[in-house]
């Protein structure tokens, strides 16, 4: 079975699968693979939270993912990405995001794993809703216009911190 490079879906996300999505044709070129797994944790602002429900706009979402994708590969020649995302209600603990970079030198990979997280936040149909004792909040999701030049530049500036 071939993993996709970029998915969403209420499936428990794999880690190892994304690895394997971007190493399965390695040529010995890759030096370093990095990886990021997103958590929900039990705060958040104060509150104590219970649980999580991610809801998406699914066929933009993927869209947007092969955009970052296209968008690192740019900006670090030679960089191989996989980025999954969850919907739907997660437990404390579980992972909603998940992203692997493969690439010949270190640097480029840890850049463009951390690019990815930050361009999801940024343009990404993703929103998050937060339960805790006494009701739940939408938690803000994308905002930027996945053409804004400055809101990529800032993601560009945090992933190369």
């Amino acid at each position: 079975m071939t993993i996709p490079l970029v998915a969403i879906g209420a499936a428990p996300l794999e880690l190892g699968n994304l690895v394997s999505a971007i190493t399965g044709e390695m040529d010995g070129a890759d030096g370093a693979v990095v990886t990021f797994l997103g958590l929900v944790r039990n705060h958040n602002q104060g509150r104590s939270v219970r649980y999580l429900e991610y809801d998406a706009y699914e066929p933009l979402a993927l869209k947007s993912f092969e955009r970052i994708a296209v968008e690192a590969r740019a900006r670090w020649p030679g960089v191989k990405l996989a980025l999954h995302h969850r919907i739907g209600r997660l437990e404390i603990g579980e992972a909603s995001v998940a992203i692997a970079a493969a690439s010949p030198h270190r640097a480029n990979a840890y850049a463009a794993c951390r690019y990815a997280i930050e361009r999801v936040k940024q343009i990404a149909p993703i929103w998050k809703k937060e339960y805790f004792d006494g009701g739940g909040v939408w938690v803000e999701g994308a905002t930027a216009d996945p053409d804004d030049v400055a809101a990529r530049a800032e993601a560009e500036r945090v992933a190369c911190v």
